[in-house]
């Protein structure tokens, strides 16, 4: 299965952004160069590229419905979930 997560661009450089995906999850090497993004932006990541702008609505949507999947889970795995879902592999 192909998962994309929304994030919030927090720094960029170069191509590159800081992203928080909340949880505690923030990746500081996030391929932006497919999108056109600024900091503040929430941006869908898969795989470590940014691959689209979504609004700050939509993105909080997305979170609260993954949230919603993952509740049954315990914080850690949530967390290894959603490190692998972005591109991070397995982190535990």
């Amino acid at each position: 299965m192909c998962v994309a997560y929304p994030g919030k661009i927090i720094e960029i450089k170069g191509e590159f952004a800081k992203v928080d995906f909340g949880a505690g999850t923030i990746r500081d090497n996030v391929l932006i160069s497919l999108v056109n993004a600024k900091v503040g932006d929430y941006v869908l990541v898969h795989a470590g590229y940014a691959i689209q702008v979504v609004d700050e609505e939509e993105a909080k949507k997305t979170i609260e419905m993954w949230e919603e999947m993952t509740k049954e889970l315990d914080e850690e795995q949530r967390r290894r979930d959603l490190y692998e879902a972005i591109g991070g592999g397995t982190n535990g």
